[in-house]
């Protein structure tokens, strides 16, 4: 598998990347070990946690799992949601960031992480109070980068302002949602990414499941993410993401490829992309998502694939622009 840099790090990282979320959930962990020395044998090196992932399991599965070889892996993981019951166990404050980054490290076995990403917006603490928490456990060594995840692209850029007026660490590399149903990143966040050099590490490639081929109008599997977890089922319950799921299956069938490969290989191609996170339940699961590092995408079947949903239009809604059709000095009204 490739590797390439992430943004302006220094870090090269495979071009896919492990989610660890089934990990103490859906998979226990002889299956989340299976997991992982799948991914290290297709030369996947980065593994993406947070302390919430099954309130903490995840991190301890993965620290048993890296430990052999810390130096050989780039570990991520995140603060921000809650992780207990009491009034300061979530958000964004020193305190909590603090105490989150501990935890992780004690559950992880590790004495650093390489990349923190703040896991959410926390509109009751002020920006640089957060900011100045993030560059505390960088200097400290804890932590080698942060990053962010959930945020919109104004508020990833505010935060880069303030960092620099106060010469406090910057986000190094962002994690969006981003996959053929859900292309809100495109509008500005991947934009904003590739003129502030951000490394880009995507989550949800085949959108909790639903472009795996297992969903469409009328069929569903059994089990997975969109029939029992009440958060996908309300993000990808739109009856039209199901009908494209249906157009994209019968196209990947047409090109002779697994729908799975098709949507990882198609987020993996935009320009901004560094790797896209996979997630699975199993090996048999992770399997064709690996595969999409070997498969060649073309110009013109990113195209195809990319016609399958809309685009979603430029941040100023001048759509016609996009189209080509702009301001030519003619008689016509212009605004």
């Amino acid at each position: 598998m490739d590797h390439c840099l992430l943004g302006s790090t220094g870090i090269r990282i495979s071009r896919l990347g492990l989610g660890t979320m089934a990990f103490g959930d859906t998979a226990d962990e002889e299956t989340s070990r299976a997991l992982y020395r799948r991914a290290r044998e297709a030369g996947v090196n980065v593994f993406d946690c947070a302390n919430v992932y099954s309130a903490g399991r995840a991190e301890e599965f993965l620290g048993r799992l890296i430990a052999p070889e810390r130096n050989q892996v780039i570990l991520t993981t995140k603060a921000g949601f809650p992780m207990g019951t009491g009034s300061n166990d979530q958000g964004l404050s020193r305190r909590h960031i603090l105490s989150s980054v501990e935890d992780s490290l004690r559950r992880l076995r590790t004495d650093r992480v390489e990349f923190l990403f703040v896991h959410t917006l926390d509109p009751a603490t002020q920006i640089e109070v957060t900011l100045r928490a993030l560059d505390d456990l960088v200097r400290q060594g804890k932590v080698l980068h942060v990053g962010v995840s959930n945020w919109a692209a104004w508020q990833i850029a505010t935060a880069l302002a303030v960092a620099r007026q106060h010469d406090w660490t910057p986000f190094a590399c962002v994690q969006p949602m981003y996959n053929l149903v859900k292309r809100q990143a495109e509008v500005e966040i991947l934009p904003l990414c590739q003129a502030e050099r951000l490394g880009v590490l995507t989550y949800s490639p085949l959108g909790g499941g639903l472009l795996s081929g297992a969903y469409g109008r009328g069929r569903a599997p059994e089990e997975g993410r969109l029939v029992r977890n009440r958060m996908y089922k309300a993000r990808y319950g739109d009856e039209a993401y199901f009908e494209t799921a249906d157009r994209f299956v019968t196209l990947a069938q047409e090109l002779g490829v697994h729908p799975a490969t098709l949507a990882v290989a198609w987020v993996a191609a935009h320009p901004a992309v560094t790797a896209p996170i996979l997630g699975a339940r199993n090996v048999e699961q992770l399997e064709p998502s690996l595969a999409a590092a070997e498969w060649t995408m073309s110009a013109e079947v990113y195209a195809r694939v990319a016609a399958l949903s809309p685009t979603p239009p430029p941040a100023t809604d001048r759509t016609e622009e996009a189209r080509g059709v702009a301001y030519a000095g003619s008689t016509e009204t212009y605004h």
